[in-house]
């Protein structure tokens, strides 16, 4: 199971290190010159991608966050209303397009759609 380590000498996180040297993996503090062998040469990295679509999803009231520009131009195509909130794809990915997400500022529709 994996497990953080932390530095005998000044209780910071160590890193996993490979010693080319004598092929070994090792952890090390990135602070002082702390290192020692690991136990097991398995290292665990999981890495969670969500995708744009999904990202406009964890936050529930995005129409009253003030740091989203909003737009008047472009109507909310289930009530209506001419106001909305809107933001940019945040992938780096280069074959993705960009793409414009849109949430609906009237609170009891908060209708999510994309350009």
């Amino acid at each position: 199971m994996a497990s953080l380590r932390f530095c005998i000498n000044c209780n910071n996180m160590l890193y996993p290190r490979e010693d080319k040297d004598r092929r070994v993996l090792m952890f090390a503090c990135r602070n002082c010159d702390f290192q020692e062998d690991a136990d097991n040469s398995c290292i665990y990295r999981h890495e969670v991608m969500h995708i744009p679509s999904e990202q406009t999803m964890v936050i529930t009231d995005l129409s009253s966050d003030p740091t989203l520009p909003r737009t008047k131009e472009v109507p909310c195509p289930r009530c209506g209303r001419a106001d909305a909130v809107y933001f940019q794809s945040q992938s780096r990915h280069p074959d993705t397009r960009m793409t414009l997400y849109y949430v609906c500022s009237n609170r009891a529709c908060q209708h999510r759609w994309q350009s």
